[in-house]
């Protein structure tokens, strides 16, 4: 399932809650977040929220502004398409009719609030920690700095990729976390 990616929302929420039934949080972490991903609700992350904080894990904030963040996510794909339909149709209906400055100017504008959204409204990648006791480095490399150990389950925001680590921001720094200890959920 985790490789084709091709499980609907439904059977991901139907596994996290066998998961959890079972007593595997990790995987029923899984299978919420790979839902969350796919089809964003504010209940599924409330659920994501409630489990996280029942083994004391971080990067699962339970906020109005984490609520708020999941419906942008949720309208986020049918927004752009509509933003990118009317970008069509303005330039085709500009090159048609060729009158001044204007127009061209309002477009651009519009061009400019299109990449905006684009830009400030993406869904960030996020990582859960796959591994018990995952090393946070300071750098991309087993010789840096050790700053911390993350626990089974914890969520990271994925900020990139270096070679074989990932750089994620952890406690409002960033921190690096070796690939195999983090499986990334977009």
């Amino acid at each position: 399932m985790w490789q084709k990616k091709r499980a609907s929302p439904e059977l991901l929420l139907k596994m996290a809650y066998a998961q959890q039934q079972l007593g595997h949080y990790p995987a029923a972490l899984l299978y919420l977040s790979m839902a969350q991903a796919r089809q964003p609700r504010v209940r599924t992350w409330q659920q994501l929220a409630s489990l996280a904080a029942q083994h004391r894990l971080v990067g699962y904030p339970n906020t109005w502004q984490q609520e708020l963040r999941v419906q942008a996510q949720r309208y986020y794909y049918p927004g752009l398409q509509v933003l990118l339909a009317g970008a069509v149709v303005a330039a085709v209906g500009l090159l048609l009719r060729r009158r001044g400055r204007g127009p061209w100017v309002a477009f651009a504008a519009y061009l400019v609030l299109l990449a905006a959204y684009l830009h400030l409204l993406r869904p960030a990648p996020a990582g859960l920690v796959s591994r018990a006791g995952a090393a946070l480095m300071a750098g991309p490399g087993a010789s840096s700095a050790w700053l911390s150990t993350a626990a089974l389950g914890d969520r990271l925001p994925v900020l990139g990729r270096e070679d074989i680590w990932y750089r994620v921001q952890w406690q409002q720094r960033v921190a690096y976390v070796r690939a195999t200890d983090l499986l990334v959920v977009e």
